[in-house]
């Protein structure tokens, strides 16, 4: 479970001073320089669009196109935070998968792969939709919880079950992409050991279990970039799903 340790490089943990940079910060740092360096790159307008051009405005389109799907014609002032949300998952899933580890001393640290951070995000999104809701329709808003033409007796027993589904909703959010990546990186070290342990037995049968384990690592490691992907496309998904509720009070 070390790999999921947040190690201070600066400062202390725990110590009188507050204030500690760690693995994580740092991690974070490179993830806003990639992203960063990524857009600058893909925004430059050129009449013939290069390679980072046609990339930057691929996923623009393509996330703006489920912002304007989820939410409507107003979904063009959300589009800003779910491209935040989206790239920033998708650039921290890929890195943390990518086999830095073979420069001594520069192993990946998954930020996504902690909690705190995707929960974060998700506790973002909710206070955009709860902003939004009340904003826009005010006390009116409630009404999201009262399915419309529904008997009385029956919104008594469906009004408190929505109101449990929606509290439910940004934990489900958040805890969606840390448990992808928390549960792949775990699967990718425990078939690493099996090679290793295989190939330490010095048997017929360990060196057996070693390729056999070693084929495992690629597929687990290429189902771990694909599911990457698909936890940043579900979160800006859900993201804009729960903000167009907000908004047309679905």
């Amino acid at each position: 479970m070390h790999q999921f340790q947040i190690d201070p490089i600066i400062g202390q943990l725990g110590s009188n001073n507050p204030f500690a940079f760690t693995n994580s910060a740092l991690w974070m740092m490179l993830l806003l320089a990639a992203i960063t360096g990524f857009m600058a790159m893909g925004m430059r307008r050129e009449l013939v669009p290069g390679r980072w051009q046609v990339a930057a405005e691929g996923l623009i389109s393509f996330v703006n196109s489920m912002v304007q799907e989820s939410i409507g014609p107003s979904g063009k002032r959300y589009l800003p935070w779910v491209f935040t949300a989206f790239i920033f998952i998708l650039f921290a899933n890929l890195a943390g998968a990518m086999p830095f580890a073979l420069v001594p001393g520069a192993h990946p640290f998954t930020v996504t792969s902690q909690f705190t951070v995707t929960g974060v995000m998700s506790i973002i999104s909710f206070l955009i939709v709860l902003g939004v809701g009340f904003g826009t329709h005010g006390l009116h808003f409630f009404s999201l919880f009262v399915p419309k033409g529904t008997p009385f007796v029956l919104k008594l027993l469906i009004t408190p079950v929505e109101v449990i589904s929606f509290a439910v909703k940004p934990f489900s959010l958040g805890l969606r992409p840390f448990i992808a990546m928390f549960a792949g990186h775990i699967l990718l070290d425990v078939f690493g050991n099996f090679v290793v342990q295989g190939i330490n037995s010095q048997t017929a049968a360990g060196y057996g279990v070693s390729v056999l384990a070693f084929v495992f690592v690629i597929f687990v490691n290429a189902l771990e970039l694909l599911i990457g992907a698909i936890q940043a496309y579900v979160f800006a998904l859900l993201t804009s799903l729960y903000i167009g509720d907000s908004v047309n009070l679905h």
